[in-house]
């Protein structure tokens, strides 16, 4: 019996049978339960995650028990050398029996290695029946971190003497079983162990061979969905080495496997040799292979593997007819499919390119084509492939069908989305274009009837182009989804196209509303400054409607103009068929727009420079007018003071009436809240976006009504009224000044008296030419000043020079008296007092004055 010392499926081992093994699964594909007794007494248990699994792989009597026994010390049953014959059956393992530690204190093993010894493949015993080599070998690569592949080297290069088909098909299932992408799923370790390596050919070239192999071998591997560009370096490592021949290299050997044992330890792999573990020093225990189950639940993974493994109807072994059928239906589908991609490639890259730049385009003909072609090679399939195994031709037909209508579904949706694309951009301009063109001709158009006249075109063109490239028998190729889509999407867009147009509309309105406004509040402002004498109110008493009345008069525009605007919209709206909800919408947006309008306009009116003026306005029309509304000629003898006091005081007390908007009637703020009221039900976040917070309406802004209408500050009211104090105190000085300025009348007797006593030099003058001439140019030159009005300058140039000339004057003086030796000597006495009393103090007789307390204090 092989492995007869090992505690075999079935049995409970005592601990005596379980001192060098036991069996995992039996060749009757029984899993053994009782796999956690023998980790327990082998003290893995407890280890957690501090344990490594290997297995070895390869064809039978190859010496893989052997080779087992000498890495790690087990006794795996091998064969006689007299005789070859299967002498492992099952996946038998066994723990590590080689010290981890070396007579130095060096690590040479790591702890808790546990070697799984695989049934070996294409075995004479088995035959045909490859059901449990597959099944065994793919449990050992979906468990270990390292499979060791046992190899000859004349079997380097061959397909079936490497394994290849084995591999292949344990690759296949593995990735569907269990790898289902590169980042969440470990990595494995595939040691390849060459045998018999004699040395003729290099280990490198060996290894490039094998690698090769394994590349092409992945890429012909069917991938589940979303793998198909994956590589084998994705989910395997490869390492490498090289064997003497056991028999005839026996010392070489042992050498060989001495070394070879030492690199079961743990290491890192170094990323820039990523794919390839080569190096003699690096540890095969990498942190990326470990499954990462702890020791206590390995036989429960172990035995969920497997019974997935067991499940699995892609692992069953066809029959040699069912072989033969496979491979001559795969040959026909290769070949039939020849005349398909000459056809077919050409427009899928066609339409690769339009979707690659963005521009959808709709292939003429598609359909006819693909009908064809799909009908062709159906037809040349079924003619040379169905006197082969029905099932094998029955299941590679679906196959080929399947390949032939994935290419052209992609063809199908590919023009249904071209159709779908340019469906809705075309929509959206002809849409457009009508819109337009209504407004150029200044008529009303119905937007309404334009979107649904569009949109029935729309759908009869993509109807036209979704039938044409239907293709027949095929049960993916039906278009009512598609249909059922567009018409979803020309409904979006529909909508979307009326939110702009209702946009649009908006905007026209809170236009109107900006020009409207502008032009009353301004004016209404402007009365202002009509003041109360052009008005003929009195001096005194109850302020006019101009003044007092300010705020209702605005608010009152306000309200009637977004009252018509809002009746513009509402009655634009109803021919763009919006629903009462949006034009709920639009009516609230409008409101907020127009506060807003109104308040950009109160600040523009209100500013400090307008404001001002529009007060001085105010002020004189007050201060220079009469009740009869007759402009003043102020004389000395009018009341300029007490006319001044009353106007001032009369502007002054609009100050306090323009910081707040205050309605007259209620003394209180507008009522904002309830005149713009709560937002609508439809109201989306993308319809706030543009909108500006309201005090008093919206909770999240923080303002108060009163602090939304709040139109000036009391620093800035308090700096507006000094400011006018100021101005207004220059309009008093001016006309103070005109009214002192006054030329007073002359008496007549002054004329009569001035001719009698110049007569004789008036005579004098006119008797002398040359008085007479120069008499005439005094007059014409003083006449000429006086209309050109150049007294002034002339005057203030004469003071200037005359100030200019003493200060000439005075330095030419005092350059002089630095010069000379006797006005140096003056002006030296001069800033000497030897009394120390200075001349401004000394009385009548030359003595000093008394000075009083107040004289001594300003000298200190």
């Amino acid at each position: 019996m092989m492995n007869g010392h090992f505690a075999s499926v079935g049995e409970e081992g005592t601990r005596e049978q379980y001192e060098h093994g036991v069996q995992v699964v039996d060749e009757d594909k029984e899993f053994n339960p009782h796999i956690s007794q023998y980790l327990a007494l082998e003290n893995v248990i407890p280890a957690g995650f501090n344990y490594h699994i290997i297995s070895v792989f390869g064809s039978q009597s190859t010496g893989k028990s052997t080779l087992l026994n000498y890495l790690f010390g087990t006794q795996f049953g091998v064969m006689q050398e007299n005789e070859r014959r299967q002498t492992t059956k099952g996946i038998w393992m066994s723990k590590n029996k080689r010290p981890t530690t070396g007579a130095d204190g060096k690590t040479t093993m790591a702890e808790n290695i546990l070697v799984m010894d695989v049934e070996g493949t294409d075995g004479r015993e088995r035959g045909e029946d490859q059901d449990f080599e597959r099944k065994s070998s793919l449990f050992a690569l979906a468990t270990s971190e390292v499979l060791m592949v046992n190899i000859w080297e004349h079997q380097v290069g061959l397909y079936q003497g490497a394994n290849m088909g084995l591999l292949k098909t344990v690759f296949e299932v593995n990735l569907q079983l269990f790898l289902k992408d590169s980042k969440t799923i470990p990595r494995s370790l595939l040691f390849f162990v060459i045998r018999d390596h004699l040395g003729n050919t290099p280990l490198e070239n060996l290894r490039a061979t094998l690698l090769q192999d394994l590349s092409r071998l992945w890429s012909t591997i069917s991938k589940p969905p979303g793998l198909e560009n994956s590589k084998i370096d994705d989910y395997f490592d490869f390492a490498f080495v090289a064997l003497p021949h056991k028999i005839l290299q026996p010392q070489q050997f042992e050498q060989a496997v001495e070394k070879l044992s030492k690199r079961f330890v743990e290491g890192f792999k170094d990323p820039k040799k990523a794919g390839l573990v080569n190096d003699e020093d690096t540890g095969v225990f990498q942190p990326q292979y470990h499954r990462r189950i702890p020791a206590d639940g390995f036989p429960v993974y172990a035995e969920g593997i497997w019974d997935q493994i067991e499940q699995n109807k892609d692992l069953d072994l066809p029959t040699q007819q069912e072989l033969l059928a496979q491979f001559r239906c795969d040959e026909i589908a290769r070949e039939v499919l020849i005349p398909f991609d000459e056809t077919i490639a050409p427009l899928e890259e066609k339409q690769a390119a339009a979707k690659l730049v963005g521009e959808p385009i709709i292939i003429q003909n598609l359909g006819l084509t693909m009908n064809k072609a799909r009908e062709t090679v159906f037809k040349d399939f079924e003619t040379n492939a169905s006197r082969y195994h029905k099932g094998v031709y029955t299941r590679k037909r679906a196959e080929l069908e399947s390949k032939v209508d994935t290419r052209l579904k992609a063809l199908f949706q590919g023009q249904l989305q071209a159709a779908h694309k340019s469906g809705l951009a075309a929509f959206g301009d002809a849409v457009s274009g009508a819109v337009k063109a209504g407004q150029k001709k200044g008529a009303t158009y119905d937007f309404a009837q334009i979107v649904e006249s569009e949109k029935k075109k729309a759908l009869a063109s993509f109807e036209r182009t979704a039938q044409n490239v239907v293709v027949q028998g095929a049960t993916w190729s039906d278009y009512k989804q598609e249909l059922t889509l567009f018409k979803k999407e020309l409904d979006e867009s529909s909508k979307r196209l009326r939110r702009d147009e209702m946009k649009r509309l908006a905007n026209r309105v809170e236009r109107w509303v900006r020009s409207r406004l502008g032009e009353s509040i301004g004016l209404e402002f402007n009365k202002l400054g009509t003041g109360r004498g052009g008005s003929g109110a009195p001096e005194n008493g109850e302020k006019p409607a101009s003044e007092k009345d300010l705020w209702d008069r605005i608010w009152h525009v306000f309200t009637d103009t977004v009252t018509q605007a809002e009746a513009r919209f509402t009655e634009r709206a109803k021919s763009f068929d919006a629903s009462p909800d949006e034009v709920d919408v639009g009516l609230w947006r409008l409101r907020r727009k127009s506060w807003g309008v109104l308040s950009a306009k109160i600040d523009e009116e209100m500013m400090e420079g307008n404001l001002l003026l529009k007060l001085r306005e105010n002020f004189e029309d007050k201060f220079r007018y009469d009740d009869a509304g007759v402009p003043r000629i102020w004389r000395p003898t009018d009341d300029i003071e007490g006319a001044y006091t009353k106007a001032r005081e009369s502007t002054l007390k609009l100050i306090p009436l323009l910081t707040r908007f205050r309605l007259g009637e209620t003394g209180s703020p507008p009522p904002l809240d309830a005149w713009i009221g709560a937002a609508p039900p439809g109201v989306s976040p993308a319809d706030e976006d543009d909108l500006a917070p309201i005090g008093g309406v919206d909770e999240d802004e923080g303002k108060s009504l009163e602090e939304e209408t709040l139109v000036l500050s009391e620093a800035k009211a308090t700096d507006l009224a000094n400011r006018f104090r100021k101005m207004a105190d220059g309009v008093f000085v001016e006309a103070k000044r005109g009214a002192l300025g006054g030329v007073t009348q002359v008496p007549l007797w002054f004329y009569g008296l001035l001719l009698a006593l110049g007569w004789n030099e008036m005579v004098a003058v006119l008797r002398n030419p040359i008085y007479f001439l120069f008499l005439i140019l005094l007059g014409a030159g003083a006449y000429i000043t006086y209309t050109l009005n150049l007294w002034g300058p002339m005057l203030r140039m004469a003071d200037a020079a005359s100030h200019q000339a003493l200060e000439v004057g005075k330095e030419r003086l005092r350059e002089f008296l630095e010069n000379s030796d006797t006005g140096r000597q003056a002006m030296a006495m001069s800033g000497r007092n030897a009394d120390g009393i200075k001349m401004t103090r000394l009385d009548g007789n030359g003595k000093r004055a008394e000075l009083d307390e107040d004289e001594d204090a300003e000298d200190i």
